[in-house]
């Protein structure tokens, strides 16, 4: 397994994080440097490398991370009146740990 931010830091307590939303299987976070005004990152609690790989892990586990998203995603819509989620994958995925992003707003500079 490949070192990445999520089990490293904001999962093993390291970095200290702003909990939006926490299950048994899910961590919901205000992100540590947020690219929008609103930028929430929603991560499994156990290592899944991503979307297309997820290393043995039962599909559940899936399940309950867009659970969460879901969640998330409609409070930020309810609350702003729109919102974006993204995952990224491949060469686009900086931290090789399955997770989406939730905003809102323009682009922070």
């Amino acid at each position: 397994m490949t070192s990445d931010f999520y089990c490293d830091e904001a999962l093993s307590g390291r970095t200290p994080i702003d909990v939006v939303r926490e299950t048994k299987n899910v961590l919901a976070f205000h992100h540590t440097r947020p690219y929008w005004q609103i930028h929430i990152v929603v991560v499994p609690k156990v290592h899944i490398p991503s979307l297309t790989d997820l290393a043995g892990h039962d599909v559940s586990l899936v399940y309950d991370l867009l659970d969460v998203v879901r969640d998330v995603a409609a409070e930020v819509e309810a609350q702003y009146g729109a919102c974006r989620v993204v995952t990224n994958l491949g060469r686009y995925q900086d931290s090789k740990h399955l997770h989406f992003h939730v905003g809102f707003g323009e682009q922070r500079k």
